[in-house]
């Protein structure tokens, strides 16, 4: 069977693919520029180990420190990641009121949030006004854009996966993460029941619009816990296609992520990222991480 996504277009199957194409994978730290130990850590897992993309908060507390750095590692893929619950828009609060609390805050409650934004026109306008300011902060920034995704996988939203796809086309078309996981690490559950025609449907879309993905993810049920045997359990099982792996690392104690996210392994992501067994087991599998805009040629870009 042909891999499908494989360096094409999403849903576009390769011809006559070569032995060294049948794998490729994007190694992604998110949330860069939530916070300064965030940022510290995706700079040193770029420059001392396998991280190869980073995806930017614009709206963040320290994602001018992380703009800075990205600036300084031009190898780096650094791509959006749109942020419509937890934290603050880009727009003044007083611009998207249906999206906010009293504080100026996103919506913390993502399945009441999600309704809202399917449901009430007046939301949806001011999503489509958020997201786009995001977009021309990103831009402002004047890195290449690598790719786009949504902070809690909110992009797999029809609503918002349409945005995407309409603003986007304005910015080049970026690649967008399919947040599709294969039964691997953990069994089946009726959750990724609930997902799949989601999934399957946004794929979909992705290919009519012309718009290059991933063909699975790793990180989605191992969210928080992708240490270094876990890292290295997972490439003895890497299918073929593109796979991404997607981390949060951190290095020392992170007061932001443990608020949204507490007890979350972020030190030993950091630390898996830069391990000395994976690099050494990438080499023996012959494989070298790549950026998104990668997926659109064969040859991979080393950090």
């Amino acid at each position: 069977m042909v891999p499908q996504g494989l360096g094409r277009r999403a849903g576009e199957p390769l011809t006559a693919p070569t032995a060294s194409a049948m794998k490729q994978l994007l190694v992604t730290g998110d949330d860069f520029g939530l916070a300064l130990e965030v940022n510290r850590a995706i700079e040193r897992a770029h420059r001392e180990g396998i991280l190869c993309t980073a995806s930017l908060m614009v709206g963040a507390a320290c994602a001018d420190d992380a703009i800075a750095r990205a600036h300084q590692m031009p190898e780096l893929g650094v791509g959006l990641h749109v942020a419509l619950v937890e934290g603050r828009p880009v727009l003044p609060p007083k611009r998207v009121p249906a999206l906010v609390d009293a504080a100026g805050n996103f919506s913390e409650r993502l399945v009441r949030a999600s309704f809202r934004f399917f449901f009430d026109p007046r939301a949806r306008r001011q999503l489509a006004a958020e997201i786009r300011a995001q977009f021309e902060a990103f831009a402002a920034t004047g890195l290449v854009l690598d790719h786009v995704n949504a902070h809690n996988h909110l992009h797999v939203h029809p609503t918002i996966l349409s945005l995407l796809l309409a603003i986007g086309r304005d910015y080049g078309n970026p690649p967008i993460r399919l947040p599709r996981e294969i039964a691997v690490s953990r069994q089946f559950s009726l959750r990724d029941a609930a997902l799949f025609p989601w999934l399957y449907f946004m794929q979909r879309r992705l290919g009519r619009a012309g718009v290059a993905c991933n063909d699975q993810v790793f990180g989605l049920k191992d969210s928080g816990s992708m240490d270094e045997e876990t890292l290295l359990a997972l490439l003895e099982r890497l299918p073929e296609g593109a796979t991404e792996m997607y981390f949060h690392p951190a290095i020392g104690f992170c007061a932001e992520i443990e608020r949204v996210s507490p007890g979350s392994a972020y030190q030993a992501e950091f630390k898996a990222l830069v391990s000395p067994r994976v690099r050494a087991r990438l080499d023996a599998l012959g494989l070298e991480p790549i950026r998104f805009r990668g997926l659109a040629s064969a040859g991979p870009v080393r950090p």
